[in-house]
């Protein structure tokens, strides 16, 4: 593996037609992740550490910068004019949309392995300690008084990942079909107590704020603030299935063409792949997808049936079109209910 992350960044520096000499390099790089809402202290800890291995093969110091909030916001912002040299976002279809404006090259999931997406993750279940309303799958979140905390799909991705899971769930279940799903996923939208805009602010609002039942989260969003706040307060619950979330990362091409850092992005993504970054990824709960690695922290990731949203909704381009875009699914649903 050590030897593939090598190729990997070696590969990177010819395609810049750079060398590993740094006699042309400034002696410090500015540089911006725009990243989404629970992302912060897994790329505080990256952040240190790639800085560390960067300076140490170039002698260049890197000051890196953070930008943190809903998917989609973060993705409008960079299409607004927020000069990110890397965006590591929650879902594949925000980046296209940066690709829109021009400022990412298209074929951006060709540069990366995995389509450009280091770690997985997935959606669980938080409920309070002990599961007083007995919550053990999605069919227990359309029960009468059952109070759901869950962002909005319009301006995050958390929220999309959330939303198609309960779809593919009730599309998969004996006679499912989309008249079905969205009968389905309009009661749970119904149950819906508060829906904040952001990833992190639900898990505010529902651990620290102690309002509603249980939140639909990350698994890893939910497995670190377990961990934070303590196994006495919360429990993790499992569904029967659930989706393979897979948060993507690209180089924003025309940034980095006009600062200079196409090397630096090259090599910071690249990292992400390594070992190391494998390992950083694993220890904020997220899948890594080195297959050592995630071996080694087996404990923590209980094995899940899952499913991808190509193979349910043909994509991400076919699933925001069809429920996420101005009057889609999602509004037609969200307005019935209100």
């Amino acid at each position: 593996m050590k030897i593939q992350f090598k190729a990997l960044l070696t590969a990177g520096l010819l395609a810049t037609g750079l060398s590993f000499s740094v006699s042309s390099q400034a002696a410090q790089r500015d540089f911006l992740n725009v990243s989404y809402d629970a992302t912060r202290e897994f790329y505080d800890e990256f952040n240190q550490s790639f800085g560390q291995y960067w300076q140490s093969r170039t002698g260049v110091k890197v000051n890196f910068k953070q930008s943190h909030g809903g998917s989609g916001k973060q993705a409008r912002s960079v299409v607004d004019g927020l000069k990110g040299d890397v965006v590591t976002l929650a879902l594949a279809n925000d980046i296209e949309e940066i690709v829109k404006s021009g400022q990412i090259n298209k074929g951006w999931q060709k540069e990366f392995p995995y389509n450009s997406a280091p770690y997985t993750s997935t959606i669980v279940f938080m409920v309070r300690k002990g599961n007083p309303k007995k919550i053990q799958d999605w069919q227990d979140l359309v029960k009468p008084g059952v109070e759901i905390i869950t962002p909005n799909p319009k301006t995050g991705g958390l929220p999309r990942w959330v939303y198609l899971s309960a779809w593919g769930y009730a599309l998969k279940q004996p006679g499912g079909n989309e008249a079905k799903a969205k009968d389905f996923v309009g009661k749970m939208y119904h149950n819906v107590k508060v829906m904040d805009s952001a990833a992190r602010a639900s898990m505010t609002t529902f651990a620290e704020r102690k309002i509603g039942d249980v939140l639909l989260t990350w698994e890893n969003e939910a497995l670190v603030t377990q961990k934070a706040l303590g196994k006495d307060q919360f429990d993790i619950v499992y569904p029967s299935i659930s989706i393979l979330t897979e948060p993507s990362v690209a180089i924003v091409d025309r940034t980095v063409d006009k600062n200079g850092n196409k090397w630096l992005a090259t090599g910071y993504i690249n990292y992400l792949y390594s070992p190391l970054g494998q390992e950083m990824a694993a220890k904020h709960f997220y899948r890594p997808r080195n297959a050592e690695v995630l071996a080694k922290y087996s404990k923590q990731f209980p094995k899940l049936k899952t499913f991808t949203i190509d193979e349910v909704f043909g994509g991400w381009a076919k699933a925001q079109q069809a429920h996420f875009v101005n009057g889609a699914i999602f509004d037609q649903i969200y307005n019935s209910r209100r």
